[in-house]
């Protein structure tokens, strides 16, 4: 809970509300985390009411007169002269969330709520069955809303997508985006396929031999907890999609997946959890149970992730004092293995079908697919019952593969179930964001050295520091101006991607 001496009287008027806000918000979380992991399948019809009163009961917490009366109160430049800069942060944030919930008919919210637990679900068993036409008739539901509610918060001429974006990431619009990733297809495009033709020279059929899947969750584990996942402050469990889940900066809750024939697969996802997990473990007990409690925006989260993933996961300084570890987790399948080789075989780059494999190099383009069609879905070009055949279709543009089913195309991610249209575009913010973060930290300190040495400690420090502890009393642009004296520059990504793959591939 927010504490501190001298508190506004106003604000601890607010904080009673904040308080009951925050406990629905928890509850809803709680149930989330729950139907992702151990909720049995035929709950979720059940459930979803409940899960629809306690968001019925949250935007009742969160839009009544006592709450207006206080922003406004505190928003007058009397009042914002007692506030500390956390409280102002906290203020400013309740006002947006307020003006967007405003705007949207409780019943709908409510229906809405219900709508996406239960969407999840179809989601869920169309992946299964491989059947896009089960969840089809859910996925037209959550778009429908969608589209209504962007409209009921879009200001003169904006376009609904371009609302939903700023959900996510409140530095970057329409207009950004097209700028950010005309750039990634005119650098790194080029350079895949350079790539892709040499991609041969790398052999990693190591990777997809069996590995029992009990010894991968003790890894894993390892893994967790060699990064600095507090378990006991944080949790790890297993869901159909990873993801991380944060009640408090006292309970980050993570999840993973495994696949037998595939080692990467979960040992990359629980290092881009833990990226997550530390991120809001970190957050300044000064702010957590507040709107600000959590990370600046999901492009930042997701800078987190990626360069706990790819800049750090997927370097030979950082599996140099642990690769032993694995080696002799798995022997019969790695010994042959040597370093070298493993570090060549976790980087290999070619186009792939699923996004959460993808290499570094092709990993944007997965995310450009989605972005276009997105935009399609919101500008009404899009047909719903024909998205397998558009997502085909772009996938044999940008990188020339046609996915044989739908659960290996269209249905391969929990997030438009949810409703979570302009999400994706964060994924490649992120792993622009972790480049021009790490330049900096090249600059600042032993990088590499502190990796070699198996001493992450100064490496979560400097991020606790320069970034976690604040959590979204800051935006994205701010805290990399903060760090690097600049806002967002995509120069150190494609730099970044250049050099590590024309050294890998040998190219010139």
């Amino acid at each position: 809970m927010y504490t501190v001496m001298n508190m506004s009287k106003t604000f601890e008027k607010l904080q009673v509300h904040l308080d009951k806000i925050m406990a629905f918000e928890t509850a809803r979380s709680l149930f989330e985390w729950d139907d992702q992991t151990i909720a049995p399948f035929e709950a979720a019809d059940y459930t979803s009411k409940v899960i629809g009163i306690i968001s019925d009961e949250y935007m009742k917490a969160l839009i009544n007169d006592d709450v207006r009366k206080l922003l406004n109160k505190l928003k007058e430049e009397k009042e914002q002269e007692q506030l500390t800069d956390d409280e102002k942060a906290i203020v400013k944030e309740l006002d947006k969330t307020y003006v967007q919930l405003e705007s949207i008919p409780p019943e709908e919210y409510r229906a809405f709520n219900e709508l996406a637990s239960i969407s999840n679900r179809a989601w869920a068993k169309a992946k299964k069955d491989n059947n896009y036409e089960y969840f089809a008739p859910y996925l037209k539901e959550i778009i429908e809303y969608k589209k209504k509610f962007a409209g009921y918060r879009a200001k003169k001429g904006e376009e609904p997508y371009e609302v939903l974006l700023g959900d996510f990431e409140e530095c970057f619009k329409i207009k950004d985006l097209d700028i950010f990733f005309d750039k990634i297809k005119k650098e790194i495009v080029p350079l895949l396929k350079k790539v892709s033709q040499k991609s041969d020279t790398i052999d990693k059929s190591y990777n997809y031999l069996n590995y029992d899947i009990d010894k991968q969750r003790d890894f894993c584990r390892y893994l967790a907890g060699y990064l600095g996942f507090d378990f006991n402050k944080g949790v790890l469990g297993e869901s159909a999609h990873p993801f991380t889940l944060q009640l408090h900066n006292h309970d980050v809750r993570i999840t993973n997946s495994f696949i037998e024939d595939n080692l990467e697969s979960a040992m990359f996802s629980v290092i881009h959890e833990t990226g997550h997990a530390l991120y809001e473990m970190n957050i300044s007990d000064s702010i957590t149970q507040t709107p600000v409690g959590t990370g600046a925006s999901m492009g930042m989260h997701e800078s987190q992730s990626r360069l706990f993933e790819n800049i750090i996961g997927r370097s030979e300084a950082f599996w140099t004092p642990i690769y032993d570890k694995l080696v002799d987790t798995y022997p019969d399948n790695l010994k042959d293995i040597n370093l070298e080789h493993f570090i060549k075989g976790i980087n290999k780059a070619e186009p792939s079908l699923i996004r959460t494999e993808a290499d570094e190099l092709s990993y944007s383009l997965h995310i450009i697919i989605r972005y276009e069609i997105e935009k399609m879905i919101f500008s009404g070009e899009a047909d719903v019952d024909k998205l397998p055949e558009l997502w085909n279709k772009k996938y044999e543009e940008y990188l020339g593969l046609t996915p044989p089913t739908d659960s290996q195309g269209i249905l391969q991610d929990t997030h438009w179930s949810y409703g979570e249209f302009g999400y994706f575009p964060s994924y490649a913010i992120g792993s622009a964001v972790a480049s021009q973060i790490h330049a900096k930290m090249m600059e600042v300190m032993q990088f590499e050295d502190y990796l070699l040495e198996g001493n992450l400690t100064p490496i979560r420090e400097y991020l606790k520091d320069a970034i976690h502890k604040y959590g979204a009393t800051k935006n994205t642009n701010q805290i990399l101006k903060d760090i690097t004296g600049e806002e967002f520059n995509a120069d150190y990504y494609v730099n970044y991607l250049k050099e590590k793959y024309q050294k890998l591939y040998n190219l010139k």
